[in-house]
Order: structure tokens, then sequence, then C-alpha cells
């Protein structure tokens, strides 16, 4: 047995240890009975009992995502720790995607649509450009799995990562932690509230996360330097929260941010697979790479924003206002091939042809506005209404380059896109008896895209001449959300839930001006889903076990045709797309110092269209989908096959241990473990580009002093050195990029 099924066996032994774990916790002594915390969650816009929510939700607190980021992890680590949550990047650490139940968009095009909405301090990220923003002096994570378009937007038929960061209090607070680890990584982080006085209050956050360049690019071109040449990034970000209460009934949210990063973009490596196997060959290398082109892969990102938030309590209701805005400028070049394509160049690292491409500039403007108004109370009935309008304009100047370093871009491609959407919603709620509670909630909405863009040869240029052209198109739609739900409380201790929902992902564009004039376009997809569901709290408080079962239908699918031999990046839709599965989530403590907790999900997807044909790798990859000959080019059909990045299986588990010292200070020791197994890198099914098993894992173990708040730990991510591929390039060769490396030191943290 291979260690990756050893894996998959602990695994499975883990979760079935997390489902016996409260009976092992009744037989705990009570002495030594540790009560869970009660989890609230503001996942519909109210603050409740996560118990109380009538959809599947799960919550991170500020502490597991500092545990997890020690070694300089970015959003990227959280992939896996939320059952059905999958995140996954080919732009390095500034353009994430984001899946839920298998429902996401693998394109790596800044101006992409995605069917994930994140949503930091109750404001919309919709661009993909914004969604790597770093998480820091983070209160708590939700993940709100399904569609959640009545009071969310139009953009989460899939769900939502709702983040909110540590506001300012009434009393002065705060902590600072600074981590140091193997590959030069320093990790420091602060927050700290400032009450002024009575009514007004200040929480300055700030990160600085740094890395040593640690790849060596063995090809040394002109742009190499002498050994360490790629892999480093320094990420700043900054954070200040003013907090004004004048009055009992008015309060006001001023929110200014920053962030200033600049870094390796993602690592292409040539041939790392053999034809006819999905396993990393002997080609790879984590320390190396051969790059003639793509100037060792530089990124720059430079974003800010100011968002402001205002709340009257009228008594009955309460209006709340939030109006933001975004702006971003970003640039950045890769070796897209991953190799050399020289003639002198041999094997491991020769390609068939260079493939470099960079974002000459990428500049960002995003504006929303939403007002709610609320009812207050407990009542029997509840309400909120409200209106949200969202305004951006992307720009995006991207160039193409001979691959061998040369410093000129041979083609420019010019992208302008502008996009709106209004909607107006309104949710209510109605507690039919004591123990049932019933919701629906409906959202209109409006949505306008116009994309053009032009392509410049620049003077000079040796390529092959093309005429210029300038190209335009534009999409709009208008669709009603919805969702009905029903809560049932058994007891204090157990709630089951069943909900039916309608999701909506407006309709896109896409073009890449620098290889076509083609613009393609999706229509408007539609999601119809069910689920049902429980929520417990256990054994007198020592356990919580929540489970959820769904089944959703697309209508007109959005996906995205990536690669093939001739490298397209196209949007297409399928008839129909379906996906069910089960999720399963709690957290124990099992007694003497022990506490356990952990997730599971099971997600089947599929693709349902008879005459869907897409690009595929050609002779370099193993197909195993049905072939199909349209005029002279050679397509794959789909039909049948899973969403791509969607794992069939998800896990994760937390071990917990605490050990109580006489002068009232503990030792401490955590090991954490995330899986995914069984999912597809493209649309097409091929032996080389479907991935078994992935898995990493970490550990942390220190001391620490609750009562002067100090803390101290050695830390370890990636505990096993596993290189995992989380995605590929196929128009070339077999070229393939993997996960974050082992990384190991220690953290000191002091909380005041």
């Amino acid at each position: 047995m291979n260690h990756r099924h050893t894996w998959l066996a602990l695994s499975v032994s883990g979760l079935a240890l997390l489902a016996s774990a409260p009976a092992l916790a009744q037989q705990a002594l009570a002495a030594d009975a540790t009560i869970t915390e009660e989890i609230v969650v503001t996942a519909q816009r109210r603050s409740e009992n996560i118990r109380d929510v009538p959809f599947a939700v799960t919550a991170l607190g500020g502490k597991t995502l500092a545990a997890v980021s020690a070694g300089g992890g970015d959003v990227l680590s959280l992939s896996a720790r939320v059952p059905s949550l999958q995140i996954e990047s080919s732009n390095g650490r500034y353009a994430p995607r984001f899946y839920i139940r298998g429902l996401g968009n693998v394109d790596f095009d800044f101006n992409a649509s995605q069917p994930v909405s994140v949503v930091l301090d109750d404001v919309v990220l919709e661009n993909v450009f914004l969604k790597g923003f770093p998480l820091f002096d983070v209160e708590q994570l939700e993940v709100l799995r399904g569609p959640q378009g009545t009071l969310f937007g139009r953009n989460t038929p899939a769900g939502v990562v709702k983040i909110d960061t540590a506001k300012p209090s009434d009393s002065f607070g705060g902590f600072g932690s600074v981590a140091y680890g193997n590959l030069g990584a320093v990790r420091a982080e602060t927050g700290v509230t400032i009450p002024v006085n009575d009514t007004l209050s200040v929480r300055v956050a700030g990160l600085w996360n740094h890395r040593d360049d640690w790849v060596n690019n063995a090809y040394n071109p002109s742009f190499a330097g002498s050994g360490d040449d790629l892999g480093g990034f320094d990420d700043v970000a900054a954070r200040v929260h003013v907090a004004f209460k004048p009055t009992e009934r008015l309060s006001t949210l001023l929110t200014l941010q920053a962030r200033d990063y600049i870094g390796t973009g993602t690592l292409n490596r040539a041939n790392v697979l053999t034809k006819g196997s999905n396993e990393l060959n002997g080609n790879f290398d984590r320390d190396t790479v051969y790059y003639d082109g793509g100037r060792n892969n530089p990124q720059k990102q430079h974003t800010t924003s100011q968002s402001l938030q205002a709340a009257y309590d009228f008594g009955p209701v309460t209006l709340t206002g939030v109006v933001s805005a975004y702006q971003g400028r970003s640039s950045g070049d890769g070796d897209i091939d991953g190799g050399v394509a020289s003639a002198a160049a041999t094997a491991p690292y020769k390609t068939p042809f260079n493939s470099e491409t960079g974002t000459l500039s990428s500049d960002l403007d995003q504006k929303t506005i939403e007002v709610r108004l609320a009812s207050n109370g407990d009542g029997r009935f509840g309400w909120q209404v409200g209106a949200f309008f969202w305004d951006e304009r992307f720009n995006l100047v991207s160039g193409t380059f001979n691959g061998t370093g040369g410093l000129a871009p041979t083609v420019i491609g010019d992208v302008v896109q502008r996009s709106e959407s209004w909607s107006v919603f309104g949710q209510a709620n109605y507690k039919v008896t004591d123990a049932l509670k019933i919701t629906g909630g409906l959202r209109y909405t409006e949505d306008s895209r116009d994309f053009s863009g032009d392509r410049i040869i620049p003077t000079g240029s040796t390529s092959t001449a093309r005429p210029l052209f300038d190209v335009r198109r534009s999409v709009g739609d208008e669709q009603v959300s919805w969702d009905l739900s029903a809560l049932y409380e058994v007891n204090g201790d157990l709630n089951v839930f069943a909900r039916v929902a309608k999701g909506y992902r407006g309709p896109s564009l896409q073009g890449r001006i620098t290889s076509s004039d083609l613009i393609t376009a999706a229509n408007s997809e539609t999601v119809m889903s069910y689920e049902a569901g429980l929520k417990s709290r256990l054994w007198e408080g020592r356990a919580r076990l929540n489970a959820t079962a769904y089944y959703y239908e697309v209508s007109d699918p959005q996906f995205t045709a990536i690669g093939g031999e001739g490298n397209f990046n196209q949007l297409i839709n399928a008839d129909k797309g379906v996906g069910y599965g089960l999720e399963i989530d709690g957290d124990v403590y099992l007694g003497a110092g022990f506490s356990l907790a952990g997730g599971f999900a099971y997600n089947h997807t599929e693709i349902k269209d008879k005459d869907l044909l897409v690009a595929f790798c050609g002779a370099n990859c193993t197909v195993t989908d049905p072939i199909v000959t349209v005029g002279t080019t050679r397509r794959a059909n789909i039909d049948g096959n899973p969403f791509p990045q969607a794992p069939k299986y998800t896990a994760n588990i937390t071990l917990n241990y605490v050990h109580g010292l006489r002068n009232g200070t503990e030792l401490f020791a955590s090991t954490d473990w995330v899986l995914q197994k069984d999912f597809n890198l493209f649309l097409y099914e091929s032996v080389e580009f479907v991935q078994d098993t992935s898995f990493e894992g970490g550990a942390r173990a220190g001391w620490r002093d609750p009562v002067k708040g100090l803390e101290a730990a050695v830390y370890v991510r990636n505990l096993t050195d596993e290189a995992n591929v989380i995605g590929a390039i196929d128009f070339n060769n077999l070229t393939a990029f993997v996960n974050e490396p082992r990384t190991y030191g220690v953290q000191v943290t002091k909380r005041f």
C-alpha cells in the first residue's frame, strides 16, 4: 500500500472516529468535560446561532486561519478545509479560483466570471483580481454552500465565502504575531484596537508576508540570476477600521485597505508528466526549472479600497447602507510552456515551441452600493428588503513574446470590459410554531457587460504581420432568484432543515485578443438546488455533528474550454449539468485534553450534453473520451464527464491536545490533514490529467500562558513534502504545476 492509499485509509478511519467520538466523549470523566463553544454566524445578514441557519454553512475562526498560514500560505491553503470547498490558481498568489460542490470556473483570465462570490466585510469582491486579498486579522470566515442569490447577489449559484475581519471594540486590545521559517520566510501580523473616546474607536491591522527566492532557473538565459531566482514574494497589506457611534441609534464604520505584492507567479514545469500516467516523473525537481522566457515569472499587484457602512436603529427596524470602492493594478509575465524550445535544448526540459505571455498592465475600478431595511427583535415574523448596485471597469493590456527573453512583445492585446448590475431583494421568515420556522426570499437582477478589444502589432515586430482589429460585443440579462426553506427544532440540541433555491450567474464574455479576434459569450446559467440536513449539539454540548444531502441541476452551465492543440480559451454553454452529494462536519471533545474536528464530502458532478465537443491535447496525452472529427480537426465529446476541478471526495481532520500545567500555563499540540480525491483538470478526460489522491498535513506544538497572552510554537506545513499536481498546461507538452513545498519554523504571539 503506497503512502497515498495509507492516508486515504487513515482519513476514513479518522472520520469514522469523528462519527463515533461522541460515544467516547460520553465515557469521559465529568470533571474533564469541556463544552464546545456556540458558533454565531451572519450567513443571513443577521447574527444567529449556526444551528438556526436553514442551509449548509461552516465557520472557521481566525486562530485556525492563522495557524495554517504560518509558513506563508495564502488563501489556497483553505482548500478542502471545509466540505465541498476547492480553491486553486494558475496565477500565483493574486487570482484564486473558488469551487463549491463542484461549481466553479477554471478560466485564468482576470475578467472571468465566477459562480462563488467572496464577500469581505459586507463588500462583494466580484473580480478574481480581488479575491486573493490576503487574510489577516480575521474574526471569522464562513462558507455558505448552495445558491445564495437572495441576499448576496447574482454570481452566487455555487455559494459564498464570507470573511469578517476584527472590528473596533470599546476596550484597548490586540495581538502581534511573528513567524520565522525555512526558505527565509517571515510572516508578521498585528491587529490593535484603540478607543479614542466613548463614541470613536479605531482598529489598525497589518501583515508582512515574505519568502526568499529558492528555485533555480537552471537554463540561465540573460535574465536569470545566480541560483536562487524564483519562488520568493513580499506581500504587505494594511487595514484601518474607524468606528463612530455618536448616538445609541446611529453607528458608522469607515474601512481603508491597501495591498502591495511583488513575487513569483505560478511555476509551470515542462515534461514532468509522462504519457499514460498522471504521476510526476523523474523530471520533476521542486527546486529547479528551465525557462527561456517569462523573465522568471514576475508578478506585481497593488490594490486599495474604501468603504463606509452606516446603520440607524429606528426601533422596529434598522436601515443599513454600504458604499465601497476598490482600485487595483497589476502586471506579470510567465514562461507558459515551462521549458526551452531552442534547437540545442534537450530533455528533460525541451518543448516543441515557446509560449510566453505577460500582463503588461491591468487596471480595475469597482464600485458598489447596497441599502437594506430589516426588522428588529425575535418576534414570529422577521423580514429584510434591499437594493444593490455594482459597477466595474476593467482594462487589461497583455502581450505575447518570442519566448527567448526578448524584451519587446510581438503582439499586444488591449481589452476593456465594463459591467453593471442592479437588483432589489427581500427575505422574510415566520415562526409557524415555536419549533417550525419558514424562510423565503426573492431577488430581481439586471445585468449588462460590454467587451471591446484591440490588437496591436508593435513597430519593428518580426512576427508574421496580422491586420489590426477592433472587436466589440455586449451581453445582458434579467433574472429572478429565490429560495424557500424550513427549519424544525426537534429539541434544544437538534435542528433539521430543508431548502430549495434557484441561483443565477450572469452572462459572460471572453476574448484572447493577442491570438484571435474571436470573442466568445456564455448565456446566463441558472441552478435549481435541493438540500436537507441536520445540525446537532450532542452529549451535553461536548460534540457537534452536522450533515447535509443535496442535489442540484444547472441549466446552460457556463464552462471555459482551455488549452488543446490550438491553445484556446473560449466560453461555452452545456445543455445541462447535475450534481449531488453528502457533506458531514463536526467536532468533539474526547477527554484528557484531546479534541477532534473534521469534515467529509462526497460530490458527484456530471456534464449532460451529447453534442458538446472541445479541443484536447492531441498526441501528447491519452484521451479516454470519444473522439469526433470535425472538418480537419479532432474534438473530444465530454458528455458524462465531471466538472473540472471538482473532487469526488474531500476530507479534513484536525486533532488537538492541551495539557494544563500547575502554574496555569498550557502545553499544546495539533495536527491537521486535508484530502482531495478523484478530480479532472480539464473538461475532457485523459489519463494524465485525472488526479487520484492529493493530500497535505501540518502540525503545530508549543506553550502558552492564557493570562499573559503569550504563546510560542513550532510549526510545519506540508509535513510530508507532498508534490500534488494542482493544474496543467496541455497545448504544448505535458506541463504541470504543483502545491507549496514543505515549510517549517517558529512562531511567537502576544495578545493583550
